[in-house]
């Protein structure tokens, strides 16, 4: 038993849904081979409509009523910081956490098992693809949360290292829409480009006040915002956007990972591929491989104890690595960019 708590309703259900599904793929495809050891997987999904206090009551019931092994997949800043103390109480590998803020890699927690890379891993991508197309400085729209915040801080640090200007910074509410101040406090600094660091729902916003105000620079996010969602919340005006990814790309076939996440995804009869369902495929795969070094007496600590032998281990052209004092699995970041009818290219 595997349990998840993630967004399945509200603004950021896509993200949770995505991730599930791709994870749903992975797990169904071992389960229809034998399973792991003769056990088949099964993942127990708890929606917590990207609400904290709601993900740690499901994370409760997760780990109380259905004695789940590891704790998959939670989405968001605010909402795994909530059930972290949880999984640190019961000593359950908190596993994939679909963020990249510091406080789920620093200081070193041996439940948690980071697969994706950090906001700071992100954020010093973004600089060096605007300072190699010319920009010469960023303006920042972060949500005013510990998601926004978190990002918000990696980007700082990654602009200090670079000597990279910020010009101007400005928060917004989760998922609100409200935001011609913001655009246009971003807008006097005359920022070459835009870091967008907040929901797609409000990055969305922002994008099409400054473009209707005359605003020419170039928008670029960090992963967490779920491109496919922000591309469909843009339509036609999501051209020439640029996304920050940490897995590899959906659509591409030069790697076993990506021919292997293809092929299952067509069999299993899902149409729509993505960022967030290729990060749920690569976690799920990753998860497995732990579960098959842990060996047919699986335990919560036995599984902490196999993940740490991961080290450099390939998932198919992707490594991750896990050892005994280093838990941050992966630092790959791509850029892409949202091209005509909603399509990515990089």
């Amino acid at each position: 038993m595997i349990g998840q708590s993630a967004p399945f309703s509200g603004p950021s259900a896509q993200l949770g849904t995505e991730f599930n599904v791709g994870a749903r793929v992975y797990f169904q495809m071992v389960n229809e081979a034998g399973g792991v050891h003769g056990r088949k997987i099964e993942l127990h999904a708890k929606d917590d409509a990207y609400d904290p206090k709601v993900t740690a009551s499901n994370t409760a019931d997760l780990l109380e009523q259905d004695r789940a092994v590891a704790l998959f997949g939670y989405v968001g800043t605010s909402t795994t910081l909530a059930a972290l103390p949880l999984a640190v109480a019961a000593q359950v590998p908190f596993f994939a956490p679909v963020t990249g803020a510091e406080a789920l890699r620093q200081p070193f927690n041996r439940v948690v098992f980071n697969v994706r890379a950090s906001y700071f891993d992100e954020s010093e991508n973004i600089l060096e693809q605007l300072a190699v197309t010319g920009a010469k400085n960023v303006a920042v729209l972060f949500q005013n949360d510990a998601y926004g915040k978190a990002g918000l801080e990696a980007m700082t640090r990654a602009a200090a290292k670079r000597g990279f200007p910020i010009v101007a910074t400005t928060a917004i509410e989760r998922h609100s829409t409200e935001v011609a101040a913001a655009a246009k406090a971003l807008q006097a600094a005359r920022p070459d480009a835009v870091a967008l660091i907040s929901s797609y729902v409000s990055s969305a916003a922002l994008i099409k006040e400054m473009k209707k105000a005359g605003y020419t620079g170039r928008f670029v996010s960090v992963s967490f915002v779920g491109g496919k969602a922000l591309a469909d919340e843009l339509g036609a005006l999501a051209a020439g956007v640029m996304v920050s990814e940490v897995v590899p790309f959906p659509w591409g076939r030069a790697s076993v990972l990506q021919n292997e996440y293809a092929l299952a995804m067509q069999k299993a009869g899902v149409p729509h591929m993505s960022f967030g369902s290729m990060e749920g495929f690569l976690a799920a795969k990753t998860l497995v491989e732990g579960l098959r070094r842990t060996g047919r007496d699986l335990t919560r600590a036995r599984l902490l104890a196999a993940l740490e032998t991961m080290n450099k281990w390939d998932a198919g052209g992707f490594f991750v690595s896990f050892t005994p004092d280093n838990h941050s699995g992966s630092r790959f970041v791509e850029m892409t960019m949202i091209g005509t009818g909603g399509r990515f290219v990089h």
